[in-house]
């Protein structure tokens, strides 16, 4: 054998750890979001469903509406499973996208994130403008069209400025929404058990176009799939999660929905002629405050309102981000969005362009934002029945990643 062609036996080094300057720098600089305050990002998407999927169930299902919120919640538990094993087996941003572009191939991974995109756009524009119309319920002379764009810009600076900021507002929303809840909630209880004649009268109104009992809870439980819109956006910013919080946050948006949505429901029947709400479907939660307490709860219900449907929007400010900056990884979508600044380092680009696709939307449907719902509810119904045949392709194409849960077929 010539010389040449043996190169020799080499060597074997075993290191004990990587020294910092051998580390990626976006990693070492990256913030790290904790368990409330990641909770409180995705958490005010998710919980802003109960101004509203109420009033859908009691429309659709009449007084068994609590039992199709409590079928939601059950669904709910089983996808914390489906998010949890994928979270933990593929721990980074895009979701639904991320996890069909390591199971089937870029045009089917890229087609989800259009409908997750979508979702987004639909969210922002539907929760500004709800926003702004209830902030038009407390000062009469606000413009809502001049304020949903300024809602929406206010909240683009915000995520210029940086996740941790976005973080420090979402979190404050958060805290003063579930208070707001707990003290309707409350108040509700006491009003119903002393005067229980509204909830007995609910109870004796057959249901709706004189449906069955079967046929009214399932119409009710498809009506209250609305709440739960907001649980896929923890998956598409796990990467600014601290490690282990991710499941954290499944748990306490799945707590927070099987507990207050059943509740204001049954307490909604017990407070409110099912009659009077069809007419105050947009202000439910308001009216029941004014019935429980006095016009200071509506009046403190509204401001929630207010603040929780703005807190949603920031939810889809901060998870378009982390999609796009995956896609644009990946080359799916132009790499000058992956640009930062140099006084925040956070990707404006996206950030712009997100605000200008907003925009755009609110001019083309002229504030008409009742279109964009059923754009924003098929989109998000099949980004999580994605995410499911995702995890099931997972499990078949990469079986031999480490998981942390696991999710049975």
């Amino acid at each position: 054998m010539d010389q040449w062609e043996f190169a020799g036996w080499g060597r074997s080094t075993k290191l004990s750890h990587l020294e910092p300057p051998q580390l990626d720098r976006h990693a070492l600089n990256h913030t790290q979001l904790g368990e409330w305050s990641s909770t409180a990002i995705c958490g005010n998407d998710i919980s802003s469903s109960v101004l509203y999927v109420s009033s859908l169930s009691i429309l659709a299902a009449g007084v068994y509406a609590p039992l199709a919120l409590l079928g939601v919640a059950a669904l709910l538990y089983a996808f914390r499973k489906i998010y949890g094993e994928v979270g933990s087996a593929l721990p980074l941003n895009g979701g639904t996208y991320t996890v069909l572009l390591n199971t089937t191939n870029k045009r089917a991974a890229a087609s989800a994130a259009v409908l997750t995109l979508l979702s987004y756009i639909a969210t922002a524009v539907i929760s500004a403008g709800e926003a702004m119309h209830y902030a038009h319920n407390l000062w009469h002379g606000l413009s809502v069209p001049v304020a949903t764009v300024a809602l929406l810009g206010f909240f683009a600076l915000l995520n210029v400025l940086g996740i941790s900021e976005s973080a420090k507002v979402a979190l404050a929303i958060f805290c003063f929404h579930i208070i707001t809840l707990v003290l309707l909630a409350a108040s509700g209880i006491f009003s119903v058990l002393s005067s229980p004649e509204i909830l007995l009268q609910n109870f004796e109104i057959p249901t709706p176009n004189g449906r069955s009992i079967m046929s009214a809870i399932i119409l009710g439980f498809s009506a209250a799939l609305l709440g739960i819109s907001g649980f896929e956006s923890s998956a598409n910013f796990i990467e600014e999660q601290k490690p282990g919080v991710f499941p954290k946050t499944l748990r306490n948006m799945w707590i927070t929905v099987s507990i207050f949505n059943p509740l204001i429901c049954f307490l909604a029947l017990g407070l409110v002629p099912q009659a009077e709400i069809a007419h105050h479907q947009e202000s439910l939660l308001a009216l029941m405050g004014e019935k429980a307490a006095g016009n200071w709860l509506g009046m403190l219900v509204s401001i929630d309102a207010v603040l929780v449907l703005s807190g949603a929007v920031l939810t889809s400010f901060v998870g378009v981000v982390g999609l796009a900056r995956r896609m644009s990884l990946d080359r799916c979508l132009p790499q000058f969005f992956l640009k930062t600044n140099t006084w925040r380092g956070t990707n404006h680009w996206i950030i712009l362009s997100f605000f200008g696709a907003c925009v755009a939307i609110l001019a083309i449907t002229r504030m008409n934002v009742g279109v964009l719902a059923g754009v924003y509810t098929i989109s998000f119904l099949g980004v999580m029945s994605l995410f499911c045949i995702g995890n099931l392709m997972l499990k078949k194409e990469r079986g031999r990643l480490p998981r942390a849960e696991k999710a049975r077929p």
